[in-house]
């Protein structure tokens, strides 16, 4: 994984040493380098950005000013040669400071601040999802519901299939219909519960769910197309 990074410093020099450095390290990739922030927020407006490398004493607007008129803000690791600014830069909820000249092993142990809080971000986000425990195999699992396509009778047990995998668990389709949120799964088939937001058509027999075709019962169409009309 890399995380998309620009640079901003008016010292043309600064710049292209961070750049280097930049492209240098496995980690992350350059978008873009910018000797002004009316440039860098041009290139954010179009592009995704998880971490911008930012001095802070720059004509016109600074660097502070620069964060302060942005809406999202991805991590930001300022970069100075004055230490005065440590404080502050920390109000902004800095990933890191580093003062110049820079050395190559405090810029890669910077990287690996930001690298370890975007993941910690990334679980933090993939945690407070949705999600229901399935009992498989004597393990129990932690299924997020955005992942499930479908829900199918299986004899005495039912599959569950996720973008990931599938699992037989020893259920009843009623126990799984109740725990599931009815605004996003239903019920169109004694036999099968699908995810709403995974079907890509449907026609008065079948729902197709990738290359799968889910047989609709007669009065369950309606329901079918109820909540599509929703989403």
């Amino acid at each position: 994984m890399k995380l998309n990074c620009v640079v901003v410093d008016d010292s043309s020099i600064q710049r292209m040493i961070i750049a280097k450095l930049v492209n240098n390290h496995p980690n992350l990739h350059l978008v873009g380098d910018f000797s002004n922030a009316i440039e860098a927020k041009s290139c954010m407006s179009v592009h995704s950005v998880d971490l911008i490398f930012l001095d802070i004493e720059m004509p016109v607007i600074s660097g502070f000013d620069f964060l302060d008129g942005l809406k999202n803000k991805p991590q930001i690791i300022f970069i100075t040669s004055k230490a005065e600014y440590a404080l502050k830069a920390f109000d902004y909820d800095a990933t890191d400071y580093l003062q110049k000249p820079i050395a190559v092993d405090r810029f890669s142990a910077s990287v690996k601040r930001a690298m370890d809080l975007h993941l910690l971000k990334q679980d933090t986000k993939e945690e407070e999802g949705e999600h229901i425990f399935i009992k498989s195999n004597l393990k129990k699992l932690k299924i997020y519901t955005s992942k499930i396509k479908w829900i199918e009778a299986f004899g005495d047990y039912v599959r569950v299939v996720t973008e990931d995998d599938s699992n037989l668990v020893l259920s009843t389709m009623k126990s799984f219909e109740n725990d599931l949120s009815k605004k996003k799964f239903v019920r169109v088939h004694k036999s099968y519960i699908i995810n709403i937001d995974k079907v890509e058509r449907f026609n008065s027999k079948f729902a197709e769910i990738g290359t799968t075709k889910i047989p609709l019962s007669r009065n369950k169409k309606e329901d079918l197309i109820k909540a599509l009309s929703v989403v």
